[in-house]
């Protein structure tokens, strides 16, 4: 047997053993030549993993756009609306980002007349979900492209009013306008602020992109919002109907100039086989349920996702917690209450600071139905086994499939740059969670491939 086969440089073998070692405290040392290089091509197949998984995971959510801009006092305003208006969150979620930022004073011009939900809407057209930096700029295929914004993704944006038109106007300008046919390119490209390729770019621009209609839209402010009817438009007529009933609609109207998210069932979730009997429930659990959900913060999808632990809901009070746990997949947000979970389906209203999603189904809490009720009493043989619960008690409802619901077009139009960073190197954050899950299967299947050659070459 010759172990000659085996490439690996004799200065590298004490490294690779000391790594075996570390992984496997218990492991003797190799006492022959063939032994010694099988354990130490191991430990550099385990070496290479651990190392490119810690590539891997650093590079996953590497920006925060409010400290990138922490460092620029010129675009301290700027930085505060991304804050006020969660537009933070949104872009802290996603890769392959560009981000148009404007000074103070013309943060001003755009932010002095107009209330917060327009102002989002506005700086959302200021989110490019491409990346682009000084050199890519300057080279636009065909020199102008139309590409996708936050605004887009919304589905509130008719149109072409989700999109900006960059145009390359030679002479070492760049400019920036609505891509709505007939707008002008009333901002230009100014210098270049932050970038980490192929993440995020932040470039500053001269002044505000203004798509028409979305300052002059009426924004309904958050005591003026009219929950049952946007409920019953949604087809949450049941849960509108319960909120009424219960008096909890009045709690809702009272936390929403605060901050106020709803998470409201469907009516097809009330026809699920395995929901609870709500009759059963006192006038106080009743309560309890329809507070539990709600929340009493603005936090729309982005603020969602970046969300750690447990949430508090408006149910939550010194006796029992009533929270409520998040988590996400690329576009797709689940809530989690402990007995079952329920997907964010669609946004009704987001209009700070109040926020209306659909969910698929009842949320849960473990307080009211954590444990089925007790059977009734009555002697029993003691050789019987113990009672079933009734047929009536909660049991807990199935997870809803984690299908994400029809996104907007997140994708620029046929005349977007062909000289992207890389084919796959999109916006949605779902792409980065496909690799999240695909890159340790790979590198497993790579290890064993690995370990699999060296044996049965150092066996022939």
């Amino acid at each position: 047997m010759s172990i000659s086969v085996v490439f690996l440089p004799p200065n590298l073998l004490p490294f690779l053993l000391a790594v075996s070692l570390i992984l496997s405290p218990s492991l003797s040392l190799p006492t022959s030549p063939t032994a010694l290089c099988l354990c130490s091509a191991i430990a550099m197949v385990v070496f290479l993993r651990l190392f490119l998984f810690s590539l891997f995971f650093s590079s996953i959510y590497a920006h925060n756009i409010t400290e990138i801009l922490s460092a620029f006092p010129e675009y301290s305003e700027y930085n505060k609306f991304l804050t006020d208006t969660k537009l933070a969150d949104e872009i802290n979620s996603r890769e392959t980002i560009t981000v148009l930022v404007l000074t103070n004073s013309a943060m001003d011009s755009l932010a002095a007349k107009h209330p917060l939900s327009v102002v989002k809407k506005a700086l959302s057209l200021h989110v490019v979900l491409d990346y682009y930096d000084a050199g890519k700029l300057h080279d636009i295929s065909n020199g102008t492209t139309l590409s996708t914004t936050l605004y887009q993704t919304t589905g509130n944006a008719p149109g072409n009013q989700g999109f900006v038109n960059i145009t390359d106007l030679k002479g070492g300008k760049v400019g920036f306008g609505s891509a709505v046919p007939g707008s002008k390119l009333d901002s230009t490209y100014t210098k270049s602020v932050k970038q980490i390729p192929y993440n995020i770019s932040v470039i500053e621009i001269s002044a505000p992109i203004i798509a028409p209609g979305v300052l002059t839209a009426p924004a309904p402010s958050a005591s003026d919002a009219n929950i049952t009817a946007l409920l019953e438009k949604a087809g949450c007529k049941t849960f509108a109907n319960l909120i009424v009933q219960t008096g909890v609609l009045k709690t809702y109207q009272a936390a929403a100039d605060k901050g106020l998210t709803i998470f409201a069932p469907s009516d097809e979730a009330f026809k699920a086989a395995k929901l609870p009997d709500l009759s059963k429930l006192t006038s106080a659990e009743l309560d309890s349920l329809c507070l539990y959900h709600a929340l009493g913060s603005y936090d729309p999808t982005g603020s969602l996702k970046a969300q750690k632990g447990s949430l508090p809901t408006l149910a939550t009070n010194g006796a029992f917690k009533y929270e409520l746990s998040v988590s996400s997949a690329g576009d797709t947000v689940t809530l989690d209450t402990g007995v079952d979970s329920s997907r964010l389906a669609s946004t009704v209203l987001d209009t700070p600071p109040v926020c209306i999603f659909t969910v698929d189904s009842l949320l849960l809490p473990s307080e009211l139905f954590g444990k089925s009720p007790s059977p009734a009493p009555g002697p029993a043989p003691e050789t019987s086994p113990s009672p079933a619960p009734l047929a009536h008690s909660p049991a807990p409802l199935a997870p809803s499939p984690l299908l994400s619901p029809p996104a907007p077009p997140t994708s620029s139009p046929e005349r977007s740059p062909s000289k992207s960073p890389t084919a796959d190197s999109q916006n949605s954050t779902a792409d980065k969670n496909d690799a999240y899950v695909g890159v340790p299967a790979f590198f497993t299947g790579l290890v064993s491939v690995s370990v699999s050659l060296i044996v049965s070459t150092l066996m022939s």
